[in-house]
């Protein structure tokens, strides 16, 4: 009997997750990567069967089934559209500021429409002159009165035009390096505040990234997160807790291709037998399967270390290096096929053994 690293309950919700992919995300996947248009059919799907609640705690309005469930659906989505699997990611990222570093207040306020999808959410740290260097950043936000003025821009992010809600890093302290940076949620229709430019992009084209500007856009002090200079451990902390659905997104890509690849090899005949009776391409596929494992294995234990309270650094490095790689083999070669995770040609696939 195979080992199952899901309980009963979390097999139940990735069967329903693997259900809708299958039968409702997969048939857009392709339309979704050609049109370049942002999927809210897709949203409502997600709205309408509660799946943001499972990045949120049940007591400000989520499932709290924790970041597992939360990673096998990420995995489920991206095997047929990852577009669709992103906007799941995202919504983790752009409200994990609120989740670490948010008062009580603060996680009242706004998670609960989170967890309902009512609102997206986006993640501001990167700039056009400051992307892994954050201490060059040259977004301002000054003190005045009952809040802050926001001077300044952001570039290739996610979600950009479709999010209600930002989480954004500026210097209250332009003279003081890293710790003169301050982070700050941000309404969409905040006076000042505009996103003037989405990237045209290879793949991933239904996701929006694009360039937001702040012209003396003025935000509550109420909406600060932790204290003034609290910016750049806040964001390092973001930036640790999100990069497994990154891994997860990965992940369920590099399966969606296996999965193809699998029923192509069945089908296509060479020499009287189907390709996949060759013992050259039996091999590769067999390779293919072993990899994705492999990175299954790792990241789900990153997901049930996390939801146990375990420290995890070690396992978070190995989880996106063997995601990440076994993406990188399943698509490397074919770039094209892989732009949208298959697109439509993973809707064709056999189910996976996951």
């Amino acid at each position: 009997m195979p080992w199952e690293p899901l309980t009963d309950e979390q097999l139940e919700v990735r069967e329903l997750v693997r259900t809708l992919a299958r039968e409702r995300i997969a048939l857009r996947a392709a339309e979704i990567d050609a049109s370049r248009e942002f999927p809210w059919d897709v949203v409502e799907l997600f709205r309408e069967h509660e799946l943001f609640g499972l990045l949120v705690e049940e007591r400000y309005g989520g499932s709290g089934t924790g970041m597992l469930l939360a990673l096998v659906a990420i995995e489920e989505i991206s095997k047929v559209c990852a577009t669709s699997g992103l906007i799941l990611a995202v919504q983790e990222l752009g409200s994990l500021g609120l989740k670490v570093a948010g008062t009580e207040e603060q996680k009242k306020r706004f998670l609960p429409r989170i967890a309902t999808g009512e609102w997206l959410v986006a993640y501001a740290l990167t700039e056009a002159g400051s992307g892994s260097d954050s201490a060059a950043m040259r977004t301002t936000a000054r003190r005045e009165g009952d809040g802050y003025l926001l001077d300044g821009s952001k570039r290739f992010i996610t979600n950009a035009g479709v999010a209600s809600l930002y989480t954004v890093f500026a210097k209250t302290d332009p003279d003081a390096g890293h710790s003169g940076i301050s982070a700050f949620v941000v309404d969409a229709d905040t006076p000042g505040f505009d996103v003037t430019r989405l990237e045209p992009k290879m793949g991933i084209a239904g996701s929006t990234t694009g360039e937001l500007v702040f012209d003396g856009a003025h935000v509550p002090a109420a909406n600060l997160l932790g204290a003034e200079g609290d910016g750049f451990k806040i964001a390092m902390r973001i930036l640790d807790r999100s990069r497994p659905g990154v891994a997860a997104q990965g992940l369920g890509i590099a399966q969606g291709a296996t999965d193809y690849a699998l029923e192509y090899a069945r089908t296509r005949e060479t020499m009287g037998k189907p390709i996949a009776e060759h013992q050259l391409i039996a091999a590769k596929l067999a390779d293919m399967e072993t990899r994705c494992e492999a990175a299954r294995g790792l990241l789900y234990r990153f997901g049930r270390m996390v939801d146990e309270g375990a420290p995890t650094p070690t396992s978070r490095r190995r989880r996106r290096w063997r995601s990440s790689r076994a993406r990188t083999r399943r698509c490397g070669s074919r770039p094209r096929r892989c732009r949208s995770s298959a697109a439509t040609a993973t809707s064709r696939s056999t189910p996976s053994s996951a």
